[in-house]
């Protein structure tokens, strides 16, 4: 039985416009195609500038692709209802290389998890206090960390309270852009491990990007190269 295919990337192109009088395009790349089934994991590789960042951010939604489709359950995001876009921007969630980046500096974890589970309807602080504790458990974080701002925390404390905050949401796939390489190699190693778990445990899909061939290799079970000469699935 073939797993679920929770997304489609079809045919998909992205040429960025620049310049006020006469319009000159750069095309980052062309005809992409690929699928994440669930609870899968598909690695994508490349050399840097190729457009590996742009095609996460496509499928996360955050930039629309200048030809193609991308699908998520059968629907075109680029197309939804705003009911049907709501759930999708919750399901589908994007991490990036620079945690601390992505936290409010301003904002204690513990405020930063809460607003989370606001965003999510939960108005019961018992039962948020609850779901915040157990994805702590999940990524490994000590209650202490609650009353600290992301300045206070190591790179690694702050790339788990990133992920915490996205289990936070329920995701169904999660767009991993280089999510260990501001960290050091042993912190690396925990974190890689700590998303295999996590996938593992809540059925999640990732699509991973990464430079590094060796490390797509080690999470991924599909493989997707973006280098022009060699542009395939393997």
């Amino acid at each position: 039985m073939l797993p679920l295919c929770l997304m489609e990337i079809q045919d998909v192109s992205k040429t960025f416009r620049y310049g006020l009088i006469k319009r000159k395009g750069r095309s980052v790349f062309n005809n992409i195609s690929l699928s994440i089934p669930s609870g899968g994991t598909v690695g994508i590789t490349g050399k840097s500038g190729i457009g590996k960042t742009s095609l996460g951010k496509i499928a996360a939604g955050i930039i629309a692709p200048s030809k193609g489709h991308v699908l998520y359950k059968g629907k075109d995001i680029f197309k939804m209802q705003k009911a049907e876009w709501n759930t999708f921007r919750t399901k589908v969630q994007m991490m990036f290389q620079d945690p601390e980046g992505a936290l409010n500096p301003m904002k204690t974890i513990g405020r930063q998890f809460n607003a989370v589970c606001r965003l999510m309807g939960e108005k019961d602080k018992n039962k948020a206090c609850k779901r915040i504790q157990e994805v702590m458990d999940q990524t490994g974080l000590s209650d202490e960390i609650l009353d600290r701002f992301p300045n206070e925390l190591s790179g690694g404390q702050n790339q788990r309270v990133a992920l915490g905050r996205v289990l936070l949401l329920e995701p169904e796939i999660i767009i991993l852009d280089e999510p260990t390489s501001a960290l050091d190699i042993s912190v690396q190693a925990q974190i890689l491990q700590l998303l295999k778990t996590i996938q593992k445990e809540n059925r999640i899909s990732y699509l991973y990007i990464s430079h590094d061939k060796k490390l797509i290799e080690f999470m991924s079970d599909t493989i997707f190269s973006m280098d022009k000469d060699e542009q395939d699935s393997y």
